[in-house]
C-alpha cells in the first residue's frame, strides 16, 4: 500500500500537467519483467499491483478494465462490451468476444421513420441506442477460465478509486465538462454528482458505481445481470422507452473464438476475429502492402499514405459488403485474408494516381466503428500476454446513467447498419451483413493484436478510434517493422486514416511536410487536416534481450508501467 501510494503521488505530477506538457515529458519506458500499458496511470497502477501481488496477466487485464470504468469513464466501462486477445507463455493463443447484443425486441427499421428515412440522433443518444451489456460476463469469464488471484482482489481497486475518489487530469475534467449539457437531456435522472464546472486536481467520487462494483465483487456476473444492478438497468429503459429487458441480461454469454492468423515479411501476427471486422481488415492490409519495400518509401512520404491509402479504400470497401455477426451472415473470413485475392485487389493501384473511392467496390469472393473507445496492452513475469479492446462506442457512450447504479450506458446500436448505405458515427457504410436483428452482435472495428517473431512474443497493441482503430494498428505495425522504430516513437507517430467514403484522407496536422503533401493532392487525394487526433496506441515490445519496452500515447493520459 505505501508503494501504491508513492506511485499515486509521482503520477499526479505528471497527469495534473497541460497535454502540452504532458507529452513533452512522454519517454521511452522498459522493463525487465512485466508491464501494464493503459489510458490512464490510476488503472495502469491497479494492474502492476496486481502482477505484484503474483497475479498473471489476465488478472492484471481484468482488474486495469475495472479501473477505467472508474477513473476514464469515457471508455472504459461495465456497460459497454469488448475483445480480449490472450497468449500464454507456451504460444497458445484464444481471443473472447464479449461484444454487446442487440436487445430481443430490437427490429431492422427501428431507427427509421415511416417514410423510411434515419431518424438523426435516435441510435446515438437515445436510450433505444443501447445494446445488452458484456464487459462484466467476459472480464468473469476471462477470470474463471484463467484467472489466478481471487476475484474480490481484482475488483477492490476499482471500488476503492470509486468509493474513495481520485484526483481529475486535465483531459478528464475537460471531458466532464465537455458532456455537461448531453447529461441533462440525455438522462430521465440527473446524475447531479456529475453537475458542475470540473477542473484538472479536483476530487471526484463515484459512490453508485462503487456500489454497483461490490455487487459484482461479492457475486460476480450475477451481481450486474440479475439483483438490483439488473433492476436498475430495466427501470431506466422502461423510463425512456428503451429495449433492454431482463431476459437480455438473463441471456447475455460471451463467446471464446479462435483468432485470425496471418503472416507479414516473418512475423505471425493474431487479432481479433468477426464480429470484429478488425483482425480481418487488419491481415487484408498487410497482405496488401507487404510486396512493396515499404521502408524504402519513407515514413509519412507522399509515397507511402499513397500505398496505404489505396489499400484501405479496397479494405474498407470489403469490410461494408462482406462483414457481420458470424451467427447472422455467412462472413468469408478465409477468402478475405487470402494473400492471392489480397494481391488480387491491388492489381488496380497505380503508384502515380489516386483510385476514386466511387470507383472501388468490394471484391468477388469465390464461391459466394468514437473515438472513444480504449485499449489496454499487458505482458506479465512468465510471458503471458494480453490484449484488450473495449468500448462504449461514442464519448460517454450514449451519455445515459442508470440511476441507482452510477454507470454509462453504451450507444453500440448505431456500430449495426441502421440502415444500408447509411454512413454511421465514424463515416461507415454498411450493408446487409450488418442489419440489426434481435439477439445479433453489431460489427466492431476493434483490433487487439498480438505479434510473434520466430515463434516468440514480440508486440501486444492496439488502440481506440472507431474505424481508424484498424489503420492505427497497421501503421503501428509498419513503424517498427518497415521503419525501424523503438515502440514509443512508433505510438506517437503522426497518423492517417483512409476508409473508402467519405473519398478523403484524414490527417494529424504536421503528420507531413508541406511538399509531401502537394504531392498527394496532385496525385488526386482529398486531404482533410485534423484538430483532433487518430487512436491512442497502447503497446508493448518485447526486444531481442528479453526487455519489455512500451508505446504509451501521448496524444492523452495513457500511461506505461512495469518492474
Amino acid at each position: 500500500m505505501n508503494r501504491l501510494i508513492l506511485l499515486l503521488l509521482a503520477l499526479t505530477l505528471v497527469t495534473c500537467t497541460t497535454v502540452k506538457q504532458r507529452r513533452a515529458v512522454k519517454t521511452q519506458v522498459t522493463s525487465d519483467s512485466a508491464m501494464v500499458v493503459s489510458a490512464h496511470p490510476l488503472a495502469s497502477i491497479a494492474g502492476l499491483e496486481i502482477l505484484r501481488r503474483g497475479g498473471n496477466a489476465v488478472d492484471a487485464a481484468i482488474a486495469t478494465q475495472f479501473a477505467l470504468a472508474v477513473v476514464y469513464p469515457s471508455a472504459g466501462n461495465i456497460g459497454g462490451g469488448g475483445f480480449m486477445v490472450y497468449r500464454t507463455k507456451d504460444g497458445a493463443v484464444t481471443t473472447l468476444d464479449y461484444r454487446e447484443k442487440a436487445p430481443g425486441r430490437s427490429s431492422t427499421n427501428m431507427f427509421l421513420d415511416a417514410q423510411g428515412n434515419v431518424i438523426e440522433n435516435l441510435s446515438i443518444k437515445s436510450h433505444l441506442a443501447s445494446g445488452v451489456p458484456g464487459t462484466v460476463a467476459g472480464l468473469a469469464e476471462a477470470h474463471q477460465r484463467y484467472g489466478k488471484l481471487s476475484w474480490r482482489e481484482l475488483v477492490q481497486p476499482a471500488i476503492d478509486l470509486a468509493l474513495n475518489g481520485f484526483t481529475l487530469t486535465e483531459s478528464e475534467a475537460s471531458g466532464l465538462n465537455y458532456i455537461q449539457k448531453a447529461l441533462q437531456e440525455n438522462n430521465t435522472i440527473i446524475p447531479a454528482f456529475l453537475i458542475r464546472d470540473w477542473h484538472a486536481g479536483d476530487s471526484i467520487r463515484y459512490v453508485d458505481l462503487g456500489r454497483t462494483l461490490e455487487r459484482i465483487r461479492d457475486y460476480g456476473a450475477d451481481g450486474f445481470y440479475t439483483g438490483k444492478t439488473a433492476d436498475d438497468i430495466v427501470a431506466e429503459m422502461d423510463r425512456g422507452n428503451g429495449l433492454i429487458s431482463h431476459e437480455d441480461l438473463n441471456a447475455y454469454q460471451p463467446i471464446w473464438r479462435d483468432p485470425v492468423v496471418g503472416t507479414y515479411k516473418g512475423y505471425k501476427v493474431f487479432s481479433m476475429p468477426p464480429p470484429s471486422s478488425g483482425g480481418v481488415a487488419l491481415l487484408q492490409l498487410l497482405n496488401m502492402v507487404e510486396t512493396f519495400d515499404v521502408g524504402q518509401l519513407g515514413h509519412n512520404t507522399a509515397a507511402s499514405i499513397h500505398l496505404f491509402t489505396e489499400a484501405q479504400r479496397r479494405v474498407y470497401a470489403d469490410r461494408a459488403s462482406y462483414l457481420g455477426d458470424p451467427a447472422y451472415y455467412p462472413v468469408p473470413v478465409e477468402q478475405l485474408i487470402d494473400k492471392n485475392y489480397c494481391n488480387d485487389r491491388m492489381t488496380s493501384f497505380d503508384p502515380y494516381r489516386a483510385t476514386p473511392s466511387a470507383s472501388v467496390r468490394e471484391g468477388v469472393i469465390p464461391g459466394r466503428e468514437s473515438t472513444e473507445t480504449t485499449h489496454l496492452s499487458v505482458i506479465d513475469q512468465h510471458g503471458n500476454a494480453v490484449a484488450v479492446t473495449t468500448t462504449l462506442n461514442g464519448s460517454y457512450g450514449s451519455r445515459i446513467v442508470v440511476a441507482g447504479s452510477g454507470f454509462l450506458l453504451n450507444n453500440e446500436m448505431d456500430d449495426f447498419s441502421v440502415k444500408p448505405g447509411h454512413a454511421n458515427l465514424y463515416g461507415a457504410i454498411g450493408g446487409e451483413a450488418n442489419k440489426i436483428e434481435p439477439a445479433k452482435r453489431m460489427l466492431s472495428s476493434m483490433t487487439p493484436t498480438i505479434l510473434e517473431k520466430e515463434g516468440k512474443l514480440f508486440m501486444v497493441l492496439g488502440t481506440p478510434g472507431g474505424t481508424s482503430i484498424i489503420t492505427s494498428v497497421f501503421q503501428t505495425i509498419m513503424n517498427v517493422v518497415d521503419f525501424k522504430m523503438k515502440m514509443q516513437d512508433a505510438v506517437a507517430a503522426k497518423r492517417i486514416h483512409s476508409q473508402w467514403l467519405p473519398d478523403e484522407i484524414l490527417m494529424e496536422r504536421d503528420a507531413m511536410n508541406s511538399t509531401e503533401l502537394k504531392q498527394l493532392e496532385t496525385m488526386g487525394h482529398q486531404i482533410k487536416l485534423l484538430d483532433g487526433q487518430l487512436g491512442r496506441v497502447d503497446a508493448i515490445l518485447v526486444r531481442p534481450d528479453g526487455k519489455l519496452e512500451a508505446g504509451a500515447d501521448p496524444r492523452g493520459d495513457d500511461t506505461a508501467i512495469g518492474y
